[in-house]
């Protein structure tokens, strides 16, 4: 198993493998939602997950690749629901709005684990990389998705680069904006204003 990253979904050869991953994932962030940052403790997480602490690292290297890793799990999971269901809006901006807008209400209402997987976010180094891609390609799909024409199967969709690079420099502009938030820069107000102006410029 690796030493430098975290190992994924995928890396897992068993199910057994993947089951225990899956509870290390669910209590980072049952600590995260109870105490954000500081609240997830390497030795906390195991025990809550029931895995020698051994086991843990072995996953996850640290507690910034498991945060970060956690992070690109909400993601996924935003892009599950999205899946299942017809983002409304006539443009690509209307839907593309309509999305960051839920997103970023969901993650607002559960400040204390959006402090922690933000945080663990600004704080990762170049060690983080790989999970750090994961994160940007589940927020790039997230928002391809939303500019997808609605009758079209967005599985046949092919991005043009551009849509690529839209998609891109939205997600980068919309996780600064948390960061903001987060770090009281920013009221929820704030983002949503700063979020509507970057969507009318780049899919105006």
């Amino acid at each position: 198993m690796s030493s430098t990253n975290s190992l994924t979904h995928d890396d897992l050869g068993s199910s057994a493998q993947r089951e225990r991953r899956t509870r290390i994932l669910d209590a980072t962030i049952a600590l995260a939602t109870k105490g954000g940052f500081d609240a997830v403790q390497m030795r906390a997480v195991a025990e809550q997950a029931d895995v020698a602490l051994g086991t843990l690292y072995r996953y996850f290297p640290s507690k910034i690749h498991l945060l970060v890793s956690a992070l690109g799990r909400e993601f996924e999971r935003a892009n599950t629901g999205i899946d299942k269901r017809v983002v409304p809006g006539d443009t690509p901006a209307e839907r593309v709005t309509h999305v960051l807008r839920r997103t970023t209400r969901t993650l607002q209402q559960d400040p204390h684990l959006t402090e922690a997987l933000t945080r663990a976010f600004m704080f990762a180094d170049a060690s983080v990389a790989t999970e750090i891609h994961a994160v940007g390609m589940q927020v790039t799909r997230l928002l391809m998705r939303a500019m997808a024409d609605p009758d079209e199967t967005f599985e046949r969709h092919e991005p043009t680069e551009e849509e690529i690079a839209i998609t891109k420099v939205i997600g980068d502009v919309w996780l600064a904006a948390l960061v903001q938030w987060v770090t009281g820069r920013a009221s929820a107000q704030d983002v949503a204003k700063h979020m509507d102006t970057a969507i009318h410029l780049l899919l105006r």
